[in-house]
């Protein structure tokens, strides 16, 4: 029985990757244009094909089939992990996407690293210190952040730590440095995120009663913020920090096209340019297995933070 509640999300978990094939497969179907005219460059007035070529190539790509039949096949490959060969590239799907991962997940896993940090801290001293134009000047910072356009904060460090400065490189993908602009730039949206429902989960535990009998017992106020507050308030953050971290993959494509670096985002936008439904299927149900097992992982972290939070409860929804 105490089985039931894992085996349920991940159910859930099995439903939303199936729900991202499936969209993305119909939304690419119905999109305009043609793929193998695109690969072989007559769409835009490039060098004609013969009618025996194209339909050459859209026999092999199985695009002649019926939409039923090219779903039914493209689902059952995409379950033993193939999801076919590019069409602009001829390189098989899956090996591709895998290929451009560690990049993008070197940029990511830092960016959340720093996002976690800069937005926790905002929200924490925020919250404790007792000069009032300090915290307000914390406090305002989260909901500037996420106002900033991604690739905006993104031209503006390489402006002035890389043209100005001279201190981290503007583009590229080899060495430690080169990931720093990205990171950061990934990371003021996302902290200011977190550092948004940090902040306001805070204010409201300390506004409990249970707040007053800790203090009435001769807590700190120091124990009675990091000790009492802060556990209780980390929980609704941690929830936000499963959802955030699967959408920086995301972010990536955005990120990755104005350094410059090799990754995801490069591979998702020329896929899209080039209407190569595999390589864009495999992407996005990439991007949502990552999203439903952090989310797991989240659920499964509640009860050691809470110990209130069973396996026999339901943890609230991420979505």
């Amino acid at each position: 029985m105490k089985g039931f509640p894992l085996l349920r999300r991940i159910l859930q978990a099995v439903v939303v990757l199936w729900a991202a094939f499936t969209l993305s497969f119909v939304i690419l179907y119905l999109l305009p244009g043609d793929a193998v005219l695109t690969k072989l460059g007559s769409a835009e007035g490039g060098p004609s094909a013969s009618p025996e070529q194209i339909a050459a190539l859209r026999a092999e790509y199985g695009l002649n089939d019926p939409v039923i039949v090219q779903y039914g096949k493209h689902l059952l490959a995409a379950l033993h992990g193939d999801f076919g060969t590019s069409v602009a590239t001829g390189d098989d799907a899956t090996h591709q996407v895998l290929t451009a991962l560690p990049p993008t997940l070197a940029v990511s896993g830092l960016a959340l690293v720093l996002a976690i940090v800069f937005g926790g801290g905002i929200a924490v001293l925020g919250t404790f210190t007792r000069t009032r134009w300090v915290s307000q000047l914390l406090l305002s910072l989260p909901p500037l952040g996420t106002s900033l356009p991604t690739f905006w904060v993104g031209l503006l460090l390489i402006q002035l730590f890389s043209f100005q400065l001279r201190l981290f490189p503007a583009l590229g993908s080899t060495g430690f440095a080169s990931l720093v602009l990205p990171a950061v730039t990934l990371a003021l949206p996302t902290g200011a995120i977190i550092g948004q429902v940090l902040a306001k989960s805070l204010q409201t535990q300390l506004a409990e009663p249970y707040i007053e009998v800790v203090r009435a017992k001769g807590a700190s106020r120091r124990r009675v913020h990091f000790g009492h507050a802060l556990r209780n308030a980390g929980l609704p953050a941690l929830t936000l920090v499963g959802v955030v971290a699967g959408n920086l993959l995301a972010g990536s494509v955005v990120t990755e096209t104005v350094f410059s670096r090799d990754g995801l985002g490069r591979v998702t936008a020329s896929a899209v340019t080039a209407q190569d439904v595999p390589v864009v299927q495999a992407v996005i149900v990439l991007a949502a297995f990552f999203f439903v097992v952090l989310n797991l992982a989240v659920d499964l972290v509640y009860p050691l933070l809470d110990p209130r939070v069973s396996v026999r409860k339901e943890v609230p929804a991420h979505v």
